[in-house]
């Protein structure tokens, strides 16, 4: 079952305000229960991000809201073990940016707001190519579910496994990680123009990668978006 971050009573009363009068009389109770299941999604979308501020720190709505609908996915299929944490990778913005957000839906509150890197071979400051292919050194886009963790090249890092098949399914196979990296976060800026890249491994700061590992690990939904049309329309998880 769904959890919903509203208040039980908000339901009955968005349904009779959102479904014009024909559409209730027109006797297709599937449109109608599609109609008000929309509406319903978009309302508590837009008071969440409303309510935890988050276009105030930078994070785009639409990020967000392709963020949360396929958070109640994983959520509605029992897969996910850690349910108030919601992580999001926003590539539609510049490297420079701190575009990496963890989210608590049940506080309504935002636990990290850093910097994280995308693939050497996605782009430079902005990231414009993503892939699943071995050896690509490109980011891949779509849902992951965080596993457990492991001390490797760079320390401690967490593996994460990609749900989003033909776009990120690879992932375990391509040894597509979190870790920490002293090319990513401030100090690097202050030398350089933009973020340095990983080989396609969503890489963190050093100096934060190891707690934000701890608060994440183990059963929590992590988010890569970037406005790419032929994800947007084909995955499953977005087009359920």
């Amino acid at each position: 079952m769904r959890r919903s971050f509203l208040h039980p009573g908000f339901w009955c009363v968005l349904v009779a305000f959102v479904l014009p009068v024909n559409v209730l009389r027109a006797g297709n109770p599937v449109s109608a229960k599609k109609t008000a299941k929309a509406a319903a999604f978009a309302e508590e979308a837009n008071n969440l991000y409303t309510a935890i501020d988050l276009k105030e720190i930078g994070l785009t709505k639409k990020a967000f809201e392709y963020a949360l609908k396929g958070y109640y996915y994983l959520l509605d299929h029992h897969w996910l073990n850690k349910t108030n944490i919601l992580s999001i990778c926003d590539l539609s913005q510049s490297s420079r940016n701190k575009r990496f957000y963890i989210i608590d839906l049940e506080q309504r509150s935002v636990l990290v707001n850093t910097y994280v890197a995308h693939g050497r071979n996605s782009g430079g400051e902005f990231a414009r190519s993503f892939s699943n292919n071995p050896s690509s050194h490109k980011t891949s886009l779509g849902f992951y579910i965080t596993q457990g963790t492991y001390y490797g090249n760079n320390g401690l890092s967490m593996k994460i496994r990609g749900m989003d098949r033909g776009f990120n399914d690879r992932a375990n196979g391509r040894n597509i990680v979190v870790h920490g990296s002293e090319y990513v976060g401030p100090d690097f800026l202050q030398m350089n123009k933009f973020c340095g890249r990983s080989y396609g491994c969503p890489a963190l700061p050093a100096d934060e990668s190891e707690m934000i590992i701890d608060l994440i690990k183990e059963g929590t939904c992590l988010f890569i978006y970037h406005p790419t049309q032929k994800y947007l329309v084909r995955s499953k998880i977005l087009n359920n």
